[in-house]
């Protein structure tokens, strides 16, 4: 048994899953940890779970059961949802004398002796990722989902489904009623942002999108499609004959002591519609900046930055990274009772006690920028607008914040530094923007290591993440960043002006997130794939280099001609124009 990682790492290296140093350095971080080399491998980003568990398996002489598995229902029936999810097991097929089990852990001797006990038949493995198998666990041993199904009409679980006049009333039935409720309060539980309903052929599929991964949670009928998707187009007070155009609306939920807000849009697809119902809860804005994530120094910057009570301060990403309660943590921290606080969203996410939250509302004519015109006659103090869309609301929001007004706001872009770029394209004047921006927050959200296993996998989590944190860039504007703004703003200038100011990228805040134990390399390579605002990949090695180094850090590779003055040359010089010296090949 001691040869065993060693072995399982030579598989995986002759399989091209890692490479010989990662395998060394897996090997050395593996001593007294007492963790297997198949999860250093993981944790270190180094390779995949997929990767671990084909290799265990090829090990092992077992089959390898790709996502997603297939339990059949005898099977599941064979043995009780605690014991299944006591050992991480599904049950996938059994006979007579026979019971297949899909596992994470093959080498679980004491569950597959439990399991052979309690069915009294004889255990064959399938080799799973933890993560397929906690998903199969909750397809398999949904018993409330399965139930309702079950206790649909038969024209609802039949290939023809209800006739388009049934339809209505059968919105109205108990079973479908209880379905969809079922389905809603199921995704509060799991503490999931968002519910997918959408067709994939012979069947309807519902994900739940839980920390930022979308689950399946169950499979309904065909047939039902219409009538599900219909329950929740009445409940949320939109118009069920209308399916060739998206539509919008929103669903009251109240679900044990807390009251929810549910925004739903559907919108036609080949073969019908699809819904995503976004699941808000207003009570659960941020007490403080302290809640995010931050390090000490972003935290300062982003502190003194709201001290100074005028600017623009941007949060910065694309959509779901975190940046609407990004900005609603920055004003828990503003003293509202001596300052008049107004916040323009689409929608009102988060309640704020003490400010004066605005529904901006285009088709009523009330857009960002005339509520913000209308605000700014109101005699603010602070100002958040839910985002910065189009130059108009930019321009108004910029000479806010030049008058004395300390503006907060959103923008979709992919750094900090990249906000500025991005405004600039609006058409907002330079001046403008060098004047008003007092600062930039870009950031990403990566799951946490789950506290009650420490990334092991357990039955709260199912793959060893529970919850979020973020990474941060923070960009605070200088005077020498104000000058490029108003000069010609080449974005490589920006960039290295902002890092001057200490400035961090995404990526060396991810590192820090790992190295203090919240969230794995694994984790951030899935959402940080690449940094390229502050690297770009070796013409040698392919490894990361700084966009101002003049050679690879990993290979010692040269990518700029330097003069031995240390200043940079162009192709085809013959002189250095510093110091007048003949370029050396």
């Amino acid at each position: 048994m001691s040869h065993r990682p060693r072995i399982l790492g030579q598989l995986l290296q002759e399989t091209g899953a890692v490479t010989a140093e990662a395998l060394e350095k897996a090997l050395e971080t593996q001593k007294g940890t007492g963790l297997r080399v198949g999860d250093v491998l993981v944790r270190m980003g180094a390779t995949d779970e997929e990767s671990v568990s084909r290799a265990l398996a090829l090990q092992l002489g077992l089959p390898f059961g790709a996502s997603p598995l297939q339990p059949e229902p005898d099977a599941v029936a064979m043995v009780r949802r605690e014991l299944a999810r006591a050992h991480s097991v599904v049950p996938l097929r059994v006979s007579a004398r026979t019971l297949v089990l899909a596992m994470a852990d093959p080498l679980d001797l004491a569950a597959v002796d439990d399991l052979r006990f309690q069915t009294g038949r004889r255990v064959e493995a399938v080799v799973a990722t933890p993560a397929a198998v906690a998903e199969a666990l909750d397809l398999a041993y949904d018993d409330a989902f399965g139930h309702l199904v079950e206790s649909l009409p038969e024209e609802l679980r039949s290939r023809r489904g209800a006739p388009a006049d049934d339809l209505e009333r059968a919105t109205q039935s108990a079973p479908v009623v209880r379905l969809v409720s079922t389905i809603l309060a199921e995704a509060v539980t799991r503490r999931a942002s968002d519910i997918h309903i959408e067709e994939t052929g012979s069947d309807v599929r519902v994900r739940y999108r839980v920390d930022g991964v979308l689950r399946r949670a169950l499979d309904l009928p065909a047939a039902s499609r219409r009538a599900v998707l219909s329950r929740v187009k009445v409940m949320a007070g939109m118009d069920i004959s209308v399916r060739r155009r998206a539509q919008d609306g929103r669903i009251a939920l109240q679900h044990q002591d807390r009251s929810l807000t549910l925004r739903v849009s559907t919108l036609p697809v080949n073969g019908g519609e699809k819904a995503v119902v976004r699941i808000l809860d207003p009570e659960a804005a941020p007490a403080s900046l302290d809640a995010l994530g931050l390090s000490g120094g972003d935290l300062g910057r982003i502190h003194r930055l709201l001290s100074a009570r005028e600017g623009v301060l941007l949060s910065a990403g694309p959509t779901g990274s975190g940046k609407s309660t990004s900005l609603f943590a920055a004003l828990s921290e503003v003293d509202r009772e001596s300052q008049n606080v107004v916040t323009l969203e689409d929608p009102v996410e988060y309640r704020l006690p003490g400010a004066n939250q605005v529904q901006v509302d285009r088709r009523a004519g009330l857009g960002f920028s005339d509520a913000l015109r209308a605000v700014l006659r109101q005699d603010p103090d602070v100002v958040m607008i839910g985002e910065i869309r189009d130059r108009e609301t930019a321009e108004i929001a910029m000479a806010a914040a030049v008058t004395g007004h300390l503006v907060l706001s959103t923008i979709h872009t992919t750094d900090a530094p990249g906000a500025i770029t991005r405004l600039l394209n609006m058409g907002v004047p330079p001046f403008l923007v060098a004047g008003g921006l007092a600062g930039v927050v870009a950031q990403r959200l990566v799951r946490r290591v789950c506290p009650g296993c420490r990334g092991a996998g357990c039955e709260a989590c199912g793959d060893g993440h529970r919850g979020r944190t973020g990474v941060f860039q923070v960009l605070t504007v200088t005077d020498a960043l104000r000058d490029e703004i108003t000069g010609d703003a080449n974005t490589s200038r920006l960039r290295a002006l902002a890092r001057d100011a200490g400035m961090t990228s995404l990526a060396d805040d991810a590192r820090r997130a790992v190295a203090e134990g919240l969230t794995t390399p694994h984790e951030i390579s899935r959402v940080l794939s690449a940094d390229p605002a502050t690297a770009f990949p070796c013409r040698s090695c392919g490894r990361g280099v700084p966009m101002t180094a003049v050679a690879c850090p990993s290979c010692g590779a040269h990518r700029k001609r330097v003069c031995v003055c240390g200043a940079t040359l162009e192709r085809g010089w013959r002189y250095c124009p510093w110091c007048v010296r003949p370029v050396v090949a």
